[in-house]
């Protein structure tokens, strides 16, 4: 019996705790070790039996679910508590991750949706370090390797292919035989997932939030996917209101945990200049700007190397990159620098059959296609990051950016 999860059920419709400890029932690797129908019930239970995952109803009279979690989470921080409540919306989903929750079931849910969250979060608590696959090399090998490069992929515009851009880049690092990780910083609607064909409701930063809350960023090891490209993925949470319980500090966290183990980052930024976003492009050594041949992006690039130069980046930080670029909107790559006043560093063909194929497949067309000329183009930047970045090292560090946290992040 020791190789399966103990579970605690608490709720306080007794109903509700026999359909629970049934459907448990049928799973060969669960045992229902208790139930309880109060908060203070639970306490008790919970410091006889030690379970490994507690499922917490939200509404209990007397000691509440969250209450009562926080104090879990306190007594026993090796038990993972999954909340569970009929309502939906971030304001309580935010207030139980706060108090220790590490999982949020909203009722009625399906049997599969109980017994992933049961085994996610299993697989993720504080005493099972030792069970975790880290993604990367070891900790030893990544104190010796030099400073990672974190390339982010950001554009003010949507449409312009900035995901598009990000996913095959990330690819074509991956095949130049470096260690790649890409992250989705679209926090509200990040789209890396479908391009890739992996489910975010399966594995997602969405799934450690509460574990970033309480400053165990090592979760992160946990819910990373290798892609068959062998690029390591972190998916954006499935739902919107969860991306908003990440804050700036957990961007750098992240970044942080994943450049200890990468030779890249790859981070495809959302289109909102809000504060995690600044988190991001603050850390990164290099920012790709995408731009496409319409009259609308070019403006807001222009928009944004004005915002750039006011945050005090480097000159060599920001790279402008046309996507489309063969397109014949009567806009050329010299009126594109024109406008922005910045060279463009690389142009990308415009394949809309490969591009529609790779999305229906899921599969980048850096991997399907490797003869298209968006490949070659692809894997062009990606021996341009290779290269040395004599251009961002031997200027200034930024300047003090008190000012404009108040003039652009969007909160």
């Amino acid at each position: 019996m020791t190789d399966k999860i103990k579970v605690l059920v608490v709720d306080d419709i007794a109903e509700t705790t026999a359909h629970v400890a049934r459907l448990l029932s049928f799973e060969s690797d669960m045992e229902v070790v208790g139930t309880a129908a109060t908060g203070n019930d639970a306490l008790r239970i919970a410091r006889d039996v030690r379970p490994d995952v507690i499922l917490m109803d939200v509404n209990m009279p007397g000691l509440d679910g969250i209450e009562t979690t926080e104090r879990l989470s306190r007594e026993l921080p090796a038990s993972s508590t999954i909340m569970m409540s009929v309502q939906a919306d971030g304001e309580y989903l935010r207030r139980s991750m706060l108090a220790g929750a590490r999982g949020y079931l909203v009722k009625p849910f399906s049997s599969e949706e109980l017994f992933d969250s049961i085994r996610g979060v299993f697989v993720r608590r504080p005493d099972g370090a030792a069970t975790l696959v880290p993604v990367g090399p070891g900790t030893s090998a990544a104190s010796a390797r030099p400073k990672a490069q974190i390339v982010a992929v950001y554009s003010p515009k949507g449409g312009v292919g900035s995901t598009t851009v990000a996913v095959n880049l990330a690819v074509a690092l991956a095949a130049g035989d470096k260690t790649v990780a890409l992250v989705d910083a679209d926090l509200q609607f990040g789209d890396v997932g479908v391009m890739l064909n992996l489910d975010a409701t399966k594995s997602s930063v969405g799934d450690v939030v509460a574990d970033l809350v309480q400053g165990t960023p090592e979760a992160l090891d946990a819910v990373v996917v290798r892609h068959r490209s062998n690029v390591d993925v972190l998916l954006a949470p499935p739902t919107p209101d969860t991306g908003e319980l990440l804050t700036p500090e957990h961007m750098k966290t992240i970044l942080g945990r994943l450049a200890s183990s990468h030779d890249f980052v790859v981070v495809d930024c959302s289109t909102h200049l809000n504060d995690a976003t600044l988190a991001v492009l603050d850390m990164a050594d290099r920012v790709i700007c995408p731009v496409s041949l319409e009259i609308t992006a070019i403006r807001a690039a222009r928009t944004f190397v004005d915002v750039s130069e006011r945050i005090g980046y480097p000159e060599g930080k920001l790279s402008i990159v046309v996507n489309r670029a063969d397109s014949n909107h009567g806009i050329t790559i010299h009126d594109v620098e024109r406008s922005i006043g910045r060279p463009v560093e690389h142009t990308i063909v415009s394949d809309g059959r490969s591009a529609v194929q790779a999305l229906n497949h899921g599969i980048p067309f850096v991997t399907g296609n490797r003869k298209a000329q968006i490949t070659v183009d692809f894997c062009a930047i990606a021996e341009w990051l290779e290269g040395p970045r004599e251009s961002a090292a031997v200027v200034e560090p930024p300047k003090p950016r008190v000012e404009r946290r108040l003039a652009f992040a969007r909160r």
